[in-house]
């Protein structure tokens, strides 16, 4: 599998929040979100090749004494790698629990505890004069409901949304109209930004929002532990 980063850290999203977890970052997307807080595995994706086999050992070695071994699985678009199945079966029969974190565009049989699912909103897409080609590529891939209604049929799941401006609060409750068996407590929204003041500036009126439609407000807390920093 192509990997670009593997280390162990603290959950700092989601309903895992504060979890001691090692990620397996692998390298590869096929989308291009303009905000995108990791471009090294997806604009420009970086890494390694390493054996599935490699990769299991390194993250039970990083477990080790740990009442309960967590495993995150993040990208780039960790679905789109052709072994991502083989890795969490042997990662599910060495006892860890694993989360996918993906897009949703892509479905595949794997083994996963808590599928943590981030669809993009218009305002992941790209202008062209960024992101030519992948501007178009972007805005035809990044939403695909029926994969959606796969993922969360067979998993236990979340849905991050990433909200940049009060627009998109409006768009999130059109999505969400398109799938009616998604319970408001598995939806969590997330402000967009690297840095704390951008963090803050965003938070009270989505946290109000969220407040209003039964939502989970889904701070960045890596941000607020390590700020953005690689191998966090």
């Amino acid at each position: 599998m192509f990997i670009c980063e593997l280390y162990k850290s603290i959950q700092g999203e989601g309903l895992l929040t504060g979890t001691k977890s090692v990620f397996v970052r692998t390298s590869g997307c096929n989308l291009r979100c303009d905000f995108c807080d990791t471009p090294w595995s997806s604009w420009e994706p970086e890494g390694d090749h390493v054996a599935v086999e490699e990769i299991v050992q390194r993250c039970v070695d990083l477990v080790a004494g740990d009442d309960q071994g967590f495993v995150v699985l993040t990208g780039g678009e960790p679905m789109l790698q052709d072994d991502i199945v083989p890795l969490t079966q042997k990662l599910a029969n060495a006892d860890l629990h694993i989360t996918i974190e993906t897009a949703g565009t892509i479905d595949r049989p794997v083994q996963c505890d808590l599928m943590s699912i981030s669809p993009k909103l218009a305002n992941s897409t790209s202008p062209v004069e960024r992101a030519g080609r992948w501007a178009e590529k972007h805005e035809q891939t990044r939403h695909r409901p029926q994969v959606i209604e796969a993922l969360t049929s067979r998993y236990p799941y979340q849905l991050k949304f990433v909200v940049d401006h009060p627009d998109d609060c409006e768009e999130i409750l059109d999505y969400l109209e398109q799938f009616p068996s998604i319970p408001a407590d598995r939806v969590l929204l997330m402000p967009q930004g690297v840095d704390q003041a951008e963090l803050q500036a965003r938070e009270p009126w989505i946290r109000e929002f969220c407040e209003k439609h039964g939502f989970g407000f889904c701070p960045r807390m890596h941000i607020a532990w390590f700020g953005n920093k690689r191998g966090t």
